[in-house]
């Protein structure tokens, strides 16, 4: 029990849930947006799942840090680029990424009507459910690899996953809410998973984009978006008409 009075720990605790915090805002909003295409009922059970199948992936993958530090290692060269098992996840994860996010955009565009009548079919829990758990690998193995670089004790990085997540489980309904209340905020978002498939597709290339520029340019466009809100809200406003005396209207 010496590491409850080991400050080394709990700074590192502190630190390493903000920071799985932080990356899960990815996965948040990825399982809010396809959650919010099923009926009402089924939306919270599925982002309860959802979530609940992340934390126990992360858990899994940690318990298994041999196996997560070998997905580094070469598996095959091309053009002098050594593709690892990370690698390869990255790369599939970021185009799938890319590619549910376009057609969520499309059929937000166009209408989920127009979509499945031109041949697309309607979504179903199962559907909804094995596309979280795709993504869920891609961020739990990004997730992962960065709580292994960051600590040394397996109980500090469970801990700190087993908070994050509860604190995301706690966050996703207000803020499906909110996307789904506000059109504009959910097309932001939907662009953000687009550059962030993007990002995984380039890292996946062995190019890496530090994750803060793109932090700070989702916080940069997301206050943006806030004062878009807000002075829309106040043109919302429209003041009340006058209303004409009486004696004072125009003669019929």
């Amino acid at each position: 029990m010496d590491w409850l009075s080991n400050p080394d720990i709990w700074i590192g605790l502190l630190t390493l849930t903000s920071l799985e915090i932080i990356l899960g805002v990815d996965n948040v909003i990825f399982i809010s947006i396809l959650s919010d295409r099923l009926p009402e009922k089924q939306r919270k059970r599925a982002r309860t799942l959802g979530l609940g199948l992340a934390m126990f992936m992360r858990i899994g993958l940690l318990l298994s840090i041999n196996w997560v530090t070998g997905l580094t290692e070469p598996l095959f060269h091309i053009a002098g680029h050594g593709f690892s098992g990370r690698d390869l996840i990255l790369l599939g994860g970021g185009l799938f990424l890319i590619a549910k996010a376009t057609l969520e955009i499309h059929a937000n565009l166009e209408g989920e009507e127009h979509v499945q009548s031109a041949g697309g079919k309607a979504v179903s829990f199962t559907g909804v459910i094995v596309q979280i758990l795709i993504l869920d690998i891609v961020f739990s193995l990004d997730s992962v690899i960065t709580a292994v670089g960051m600590a040394e004790e397996v109980g500090v990085m469970i801990a700190a996953v087993v908070i994050a997540v509860i604190v995301m489980m706690i966050s996703a309904g207000p803020i499906s809410d909110f996307v789904q209340k506000h059109p504009t905020v959910k097309m932001l978002a939907l662009s953000f998973l687009v550059m962030i498939g993007f990002s995984l597709v380039v890292e996946g290339w062995g190019l890496h984009i530090p994750k803060g520029y793109i932090y700070a340019a989702m916080s940069f466009s997301v206050l943006v978006e806030v004062l878009n809100l807000q002075a829309a809200k106040r043109r919302g406003k429209k003041t009340e008409p006058v209303q004409l005396r009486p004696d004072l209207e125009a003669p019929k």
